[in-house]
């Protein structure tokens, strides 16, 4: 851990101590030391009662900062909390598209209010985005790009962002543009203050930066970030007309709620849901997936039930039967889950899957013959039954190379029906290792023991 980050955990520890022992003055005092980031941190990290205290303690111009930093429910229950005027406030300053994630935590009526409170020029650009989804280019971008013509001079250029006197955060460079705001290239920042002042846009340019179209979806353009190794990027309609910028604080966002609702889906919650939610709302939202889980239980359960007369005789088989289970649902869900982040990455697609494929099914069929000979080792020296020990090996292979096959094939399915791969495919995958490996354990043992 980087000596930063140790110190801005040490702080916020600090500051959560104060709230313990009520001493409300040294933790105001803490609280104006924070970045908007670190105290939506705090907000999220406390119960309801000491979370409505800390944020009466945080200026209008604050709030708004901090809002944008909170996930989603966090957010919400904040904001009921909050008059109109307050709200408005709030949403003074910030960036286009932080406006846009808090009025959709509104209603309708609300956002109205505040869009009609707002200049007409910031008004369009809120309504803009907001036209678009929230997981595209169109919902993560800001409208304050700056354009620049291609027959200027870097002189020109050089006087034009003197004159503005403040330029946006992460500007590292400007958008060329023609007079139609047609998108023909990037200019760095660098360039203009290296080249000749006498150099034109034209010729300092990049043409050959492309955008990102207004559609395109989060991850797609997460993943374009990482390729292209850049801090922003600009976004145009269909007809390459330059509607704004996505920049690199946006992308980090996208990347941490991808990755926190991936392992969240895969538990059947959402990404969004507050630590400290009601009792009654988690209650409600975790049952449907405990439902789930029940019903592959009952499923492994009436394929046990199938064999209770073979379980009676042999009654190693009750002690050894998780085995081949607990193994099966271990390896499918290493599969799994590198299937899931590959697809996350773009790095899986139908053009690939069948030697993804081949690889996990040797990979799961290695792993089976290795374990199945541990395995079969130690039943035989436990129990003293070589028929049972052959029988639990050949099991384990084939619940694993099947494991193997659901890890790869379950994601992809559920990708091409529209449901995400994270937020179902572990209940499927444990279904079907859970069923399989009941299946033939205690099948292979009722034909060749019984």
């Amino acid at each position: 851990m980087s000596n930063d980050k140790k110190e801005s955990k040490d702080e916020l520890e600090e500051f959560m101590a104060h709230l313990r022992d009520e001493a409300h003055g040294d933790a105001r005092a803490m609280l104006a030391e924070l970045h908007p980031a670190e105290i939506a941190h705090a907000i999220e990290s406390l119960p309801n009662v000491e979370r409505d205290t800390v944020w009466q303690w945080l200026a209008a111009d604050v709030r708004g900062a901090v809002l944008s930093h909170l996930h989603d429910d966090v957010r919400a229950s904040l904001i009921r909390e909050m008059g109109l005027p307050q709200i408005i406030a709030a949403t003074e300053g910030l960036d286009t598209d932080d406006i846009a994630d808090i009025l959709q935590s509104l209603s309708d009526q609300d956002s109205r209010e505040i869009l009609e409170s707002m200049d007409r020029q910031n008004r369009e650009r809120v309504e803009q985005v907001l036209s678009y989804p929230d997981d595209a280019a169109g919902g993560l971008m800001n409208t304050d790009a700056i354009t620049v013509r291609p027959d200027v001079s870097l002189d020109v250029v050089l006087r034009y962002l003197r004159l503005r006197g403040e330029l946006p955060e992460s500007t590292d460079k400007l958008f060329v543009v023609d007079r139609d705001d047609g998108y023909l290239g990037v200019l760095r920042m660098a360039q203009i203050v290296t080249l000749q002042p006498a150099t034109t846009v034209a010729e300092a340019m990049a043409s050959d930066f492309d955008a990102i179209n207004v559609a395109m979806p989060e991850t797609d353009i997460a993943n374009y970030f990482a390729r292209q190794d850049i801090l922003s990027a600009p976004v145009t309609d269909d007809h390459n007309r330059l509607l704004g910028r996505i920049t690199i604080d946006d992308i980090v966002d996208v990347i941490r709620e991808q990755g926190s609702q991936s392992l969240t889906s895969m538990a059947g919650l959402r990404e969004e849901e507050d630590l400290f939610s009601p009792v009654w709302v988690s209650t409600r939202r975790r049952a449907m997936w405990l439902g789930a889980n029940l019903l592959t239980a009952f499923a492994a359960s009436a394929v046990i039930s199938m064999f209770d007369a073979t379980i009676e005789k042999i009654v190693v088989l009750a002690v050894l039967m998780p085995i081949v289970a607990s193994m099966g649902g271990i390896a499918g869900s290493q599969t799994l889950t590198l299937v899931i982040r590959g697809m996350a990455m773009g790095q899986v697609s139908t053009a690939n899957s069948r030697r993804i494929m081949r690889k996990e099914v040797a990979v799961g069929l290695l792993n089976g013959l290795l374990w199945a000979t541990v395995v079969t080792g130690v039943v035989i020296f436990w129990f003293k039954d070589y028929g049972i020990g052959v029988i639990i090996a050949v099991a384990l292979v084939i619940n694993l190379v099947v494991a193997a096959l659901a890890g790869v094939t379950i994601p992809l399915m559920l990708k091409r029906m529209g449901s995400d791969p994270a937020l179902g495919g572990s209940v499927l995958l444990t279904t079907v290792t859970d069923v399989i490996g009941f299946l033939v354990f205690l099948g292979l043992a009722t034909v060749f023991l019984l």
